[in-house]
């Protein structure tokens, strides 16, 4: 084993996504982790604490610094719409969306600071902002939780997106979650 001193926190998460994508959430354990590092597991218990720190951790290095930047003269509805198919593109690269539904909410409020003070800049006062964050958020990781591989082929022309019984094509997900987005903050706006 290498030289356990040496080891960063950083390091420890970064090898947890690792085999997160490449193995999903269930192979991820600070025995595997250490494995990977090629260190004992003591070091990584002592740097990063236990298996639930370690999944923190990993679901707070994929909602770090997700905001896209807002435009200058960009309404809080367009960078919703923009801030929660980041925050989709995200969760959905994490490979397994059961690790986003046990998050803490600390990690989803710090990624969402920025929608809520665009949401603060355009006159919707606190609680209602808070609430519209936390209802985008929400919205958004039960999609990708609920969201499974599509079926082939393609949607037929008379058919509403998503209403197959047989199932819905990629860019029906595309388009349904557009939707369930739109739904969303049109309801956010009648309530501001």
């Amino acid at each position: 084993m290498s030289a356990e001193i040496d080891l960063h926190p950083e390091q420890i998460v970064a090898a947890a996504v690792d085999i997160l994508r490449e193995s999903g959430l269930d192979a991820v354990s600070m025995r595997s982790v250490a494995s990977r590092l090629g260190v004992t597991p003591p070091p990584v218990y002592a740097r990063i604490g236990n298996k639930n720190a370690l999944l923190d951790a990993v679901a707070e290095h994929f909602l770090a610094d997700l905001a896209p930047t807002l435009a200058r003269d960009e309404l809080w509805p367009d960078y919703a719409r923009r801030w929660t198919s980041q925050l989709r593109q995200r969760l959905t690269s994490a490979a397994d969306s059961r690790l986003f539904v046990q998050v803490r909410r600390p990690a989803y409020l710090e990624a969402s600071r920025p929608l809520l003070k665009c949401m603060r800049r355009d006159g919707m006062d606190r609680d209602r902002a808070v609430r519209a964050c936390r209802l985008l958020t929400w919205a958004t990781v039960g999609f990708v939780a609920m969201d499974h591989p599509p079926v082939s082929g393609s949607a037929r022309r008379d058919r509403l997106a998503g209403s197959d019984p047989a199932g819905v094509t990629a860019d029906e997900v595309d388009e349904l979650f557009s939707l369930h987005i739109d739904y969303l903050i049109d309801g956010i706006g009648r309530d501001s």
